[in-house]
């Protein structure tokens, strides 16, 4: 397994839908977390978005993994690999 820093940017999602997104999207969060699949996470403080750092097998195996996300029709995501 290898660590992926995972630039994500949130793009054409309006406020209801966000709000309507956001439970289940931190729902699946806190299982990354609770699981050790997420090490870090940090918002942004300038845009609509978040830094991740995530265990994955590869970069397909991580853009699977974001795939499942709510907000994930609404991301604009850069890929990583970390040493």
């Amino acid at each position: 397994m290898k660590k992926f820093m995972i630039d994500i940017l949130l793009q054409g999602i309006d406020d209801e839908t966000r709000m309507n997104l956001l439970p289940k999207e931190q729902e699946m969060i806190k299982e990354w977390e609770d699981n050790g699949t997420l090490l870090a996470m940090y918002i942004k403080a300038d845009t609509a978005g978040i830094y991740l750092v995530l265990i994955a097998e590869d970069k397909s195996d991580a853009e699977k993994k974001l795939s499942m996300l709510p907000y994930y029709p609404y991301m604009k995501i850069e890929i990583m690999t970390l040493r």
